[in-house]
């Protein structure tokens, strides 16, 4: 799994830390940490939750297609 630079992005965007972005969405700092660093693979449940926080999309944050 690759690290998720664009989840990383869009937290920082909303000037979110990890914390709050867990806070948010029901989650401990350490699953945010583990998904940024690709360690971990969030449930559909929880990607939809980061999704709506942040206000982007599965395919904004999730999908691993090529990069352009």
């Amino acid at each position: 799994m690759a690290k998720n630079l664009r989840l990383k992005a869009a937290r920082a965007a909303k000037d979110m830390t990890q914390k709050d972005l867990a806070d948010a969405v029901g989650a401990v700092r350490q699953t945010i940490n583990a998904i940024e660093l690709g360690e971990y693979n969030p449930s559909i449940k929880l990607c939809l939750a980061i999704c709506r926080t942040l206000d982007k999309t599965l395919n904004d944050l999730f999908w691993e297609g090529e990069e352009k």
